[in-house]
């Protein structure tokens, strides 16, 4: 079942691939029926899972080069199924708010799919050389949708992107293979290395390039410059699969590798850890504040967002790190919400600048809808009690506030500054006389807002009920702290 999730992506793509010119549109409905298939999956492994169940389910461990210590194996548990769902839930919102008239289509769906398939295979893979493929993967066809259906600098922020996640590559790999030289193992498994007893400075050796290596693609300042660039020019769809899935391969890392494999020296550096998130916070917030572009708002949003995750893994309670997965879940559905909404804003009015934008919560001639909505979003994105944004960060800064109170005090403005600088954008976008040049913008069908509208239930439902996202990461988080 969990090959599936991976191979049905990359057969799609295949087939969309070979499609002849003639029928290039069946692409879109291909590439729909995969996503469905995908989500339809999730829910059926989500209907066998077991929570309470310590370790890994719904295995599959095939020899495959062994004499480098490679295997095919696949696992899911409470760290890697919440962002399984979430990376096929994305795809198909992804895909159901492309363009039905977009160039290349082939092209386009295809990569797309392989984003994904890729994705699943880095959660899924409890092979460390495994996962460093999978991870490594998903940088082509990112590379390609933004190099291609980008903005005006389309080729400057692909190669950023490219040479940056390049180099995370490289020190991700570095380590693990570090890892498996200094254990005298000949196995990347996940496991087997989990077993390994090495002193806390060969730990802190292994961990430093792992660390720099995810560091730079949650992203954490000051690592951070490439994303706002990835984000401004990639269109709608591909900047909800980054900031939704393709960040969360690097917090993903840090939970299942920097603290899975290197407890202790992850412990010894905590401190540090804790108030570099701080910095990161404040920093994205501080920057968000400045910006023009609205989406470039909600970019360095994501940055200060993402450090809280940070906060969390370092204080490593029960609490935090069933927090941290928390707030990828929360983080991954407000930030797509968000930027649809910056998306639909900028296809009815032809520019994200907030000082040419004003009134378009005017309910005759503006986008009211779209303004409720991203008020919506802004709400839950500021920790508005009932809404899944207040759950995972009141978790966050519980579970970290005993071990680190000044870095989470340092948060907590943070997550003040986020009421600052989205209201900023609220006041000058959506309230006022609307300006004359809009005055017949045209209107948004509800079926275009139909994936805001689901994106939007899932917040308030898991800020309502925390304990459905919860349950399946609570056990995992002991495991990861304890080892058994």
């Amino acid at each position: 079942m969990l090959s599936v999730l991976i191979l049905l992506p990359f057969v799609g793509a295949a087939i969309i691939s070979l499609l002849s010119t003639k029928i290039a549109s069946t692409a879109r409905k291909i590439a729909l029926i995969v996503a469905i298939s995908n989500l339809a999956i999730n829910l059926a492994i989500a209907f066998q899972f077991e929570p309470q169940h310590q370790g890994f389910q719904f295995v599959e461990n095939i020899p495959w080069i062994e004499w480098i210590g490679l295997n095919y194996h696949l696992g899911i548990d409470g760290l890697s199924f919440p962002l399984i769902f979430l990376n096929s839930l994305l795809t198909l919102i992804a895909i159901a708010t492309t363009s039905p008239t977009i160039e290349r289509p082939r092209l386009y769906y295809s990569m797309l799919l392989l984003l994904t398939g890729g994705a699943a295979g880095a959660f899924l893979a409890q092979d460390l050389l495994l996962f460093f493929l999978f991870y490594e993967l998903e940088i082509v066809p990112l590379y390609i949708l933004i190099a291609i259906w980008g903005g005006s600098r389309r080729g400057y922020a692909a190669m950023k992107f490219l040479l940056y996640t390049a180099l995370s590559g490289i020190l991700v790999l570095a380590s693990f293979l570090g890892l498996v030289w200094l254990s005298g193992t000949n196995s990347f498994d996940y496991e087997v290395l989990r077993q390994q007893n090495l002193a806390l400075n060969t730990q802190l050796l292994l961990l430093a390039p792992l660390l720099i290596g995810v560091f730079i693609k949650i992203p954490i300042f000051p690592f951070h410059t490439w994303l706002p660039d990835a984000h401004v020019e990639a269109s709608t769809p591909i900047s909800v699969m980054l900031a939704g899935v393709l960040l969360k391969l690097g917090t993903y890392a840090l939970l299942r590798f920097c603290v899975g494999l290197f407890l202790e020296g992850w412990t010894y550096l905590a401190p540090g850890l804790a108030i570099l998130a701080a910095i990161s916070a404040l920093y994205g917030a501080s920057c968000a504040i400045a910006q023009k572009d609205m989406k470039k708002v909600v970019a360095y949003s994501s940055i200060a967002h993402m450090a809280y995750i940070l906060l969390a893994a370092s204080a490593t309670t029960r609490v935090s790190m069933t927090a941290a997965v928390f707030q990828m879940v929360s983080h991954g559905l407000i930030s797509a919400l968000l930027f649809l909404l910056v998306g639909t804003v900028y296809k009815k009015t032809g520019t994200r600048n907030v000082d040419e934008l004003r009134g378009l919560l005017n309910p005759e001639k503006g986008l009211p809808v779209t303004g409720g909505l991203m008020i919506l979003g802004v709400m839950a994105s500021s920790g508005l009690p009932g809404m899944v944004g207040f759950i995972s960060e009141f978790l966050v800064f519980r579970g970290s506030f005993p071990i680190f109170p000044i870095p989470t005090l340092l948060c907590l403005v943070g997550t003040g500054l986020t009421a600052v600088y989205f209201l900023l954008v609220i006041n000058r976008v959506f309230f006022g006389r609307l300006e004359e040049s809009l005055a017949k913008l045209p209107s948004v069908k509800w079926v275009e807002h139909a994936p805001a509208f689901a994106l939007l239930a899932l917040i308030f439902t898991f800020g309502i009920q925390p304990s459905w996202v919860v349950r399946w990461s609570e056990l995992q988080a002991v495991v990861l702290l304890t080892g058994n």
